[in-house]
């Protein structure tokens, strides 16, 4: 396993990560391997760092060789299912419960493993993500949102450990009915939000929430003025997403960006990448995203 990486593919995204990486010696199912060190990635959703090949005689000497590297473990099956799980029932008990929104990332080391062949463990003591398999599951609010839309959000700030302050401002386009503007809402941060149909009334009576009816794509960025974030779950085309983006930076008077681009049918590579040229910006696959990604540009990355 020198030089080598692992990555962990979306649930159903598999072709998407195997399209963009490069050097693949093997994969089985959702896990890649690849030669090399860490290659940037959008459809990763944990990368398995330093992974190293373990030759074990029983169930009861891989159980120890994984505990005598580190004390938490995340088995990913991808094969030799019964036997990995009687392996994995002799390590430490890791729980996978929902998480609060608003809970700080775990800080215990986490490490993944598989059983590859029945005598082989591949195991990775450290991963990118401090999450089970990278993927962030909340303990859901049902009856206040209008959508499921929310749990972007949620992952988001809770990835980047950032999220509006108290008295920013804050744009959302394209918000009904009105998931995203009540979590941004709820950071304190006064929200102007668009959209050619209505709010959910109880969101657009939020003290902190301005709603007008209109455009997302209609609104001219020089009457907006100065603002903290733009938002957009907005369901359009990538190229249209990216035209608008586009003239927001070239205003250059937003701070920050968090926008969701959607597939419609075939990935758009060609807009994604011209995405990925943006400077101090990132794209993220949350673990709640389905054909779509998240870009984001923060300020504080440019200093």
């Amino acid at each position: 396993m020198n030089n080598t990486t692992l990555y962990l593919a979306p649930r159903g995204f598999e072709h998407e990560l195997e399209k963009e990486l490069s050097n693949i010696v093997a994969h089985k199912g959702r896990l890649f391997i690849a030669k090399g060190g860490v290659q940037k990635t959008v459809w990763a959703q944990n990368i398995w760092l330093n992974p190293v090949e373990i030759p074990i005689s029983s169930i009861g000497d891989g159980a120890k060789q994984l505990k005598a590297m580190q004390r938490n473990w995340w088995l990913h099956s991808v094969d030799n299912h019964r036997r990995a799980k009687l392996i994995q029932a002799k390590l430490p008990h890791v729980s996978a419960k929902r998480i609060e929104y608003g809970a700080p990332k775990p800080t215990a080391p986490l490490g993944s493993w598989t059983l590859w062949e029945p005598d082989t463990i591949i195991a990775a003591s450290r991963c990118t993500s401090p999450y089970p398999d990278g993927e962030l599951n909340f303990v859901e609010d049902k009856e206040t949102s209008p959508t499921r839309a929310y749990l972007k959000l949620w992952e988001l700030f809770t990835l980047l450990e950032r999220s509006p302050k108290k008295g920013e401002l804050c744009l959302d386009l394209g918000s009904c009915p009105g998931g995203w503007t009540w979590v941004i809402a709820n950071t304190g941060a006064h929200v102007f939000s668009v959209d050619k149909a209505e709010i959910t009334p109880r969101i657009g009576a939020m003290p902190n929430v301005n709603f007008c009816t209109g455009s997302a794509f209609g609104l001219d960025p020089r009457h907006a003025g100065k603002i903290d974030w733009l938002f957009s779950d907005v369901i359009c085309y990538p190229e249209r997403l990216y035209t608008l983006v586009e003239r927001w930076l070239e205003h250059g008077e937003c701070r920050n960006f968090a926008c969701t681009i959607k597939f419609q049918g075939e990935t758009d590579y060609a807009t994604l990448e011209k995405f990925k040229q943006i400077p101090n910006s990132k794209i993220i696959h949350l673990s709640c995203n389905k054909h779509e990604v998240t870009w984001v540009k923060l300020e504080e990355w440019e200093k």
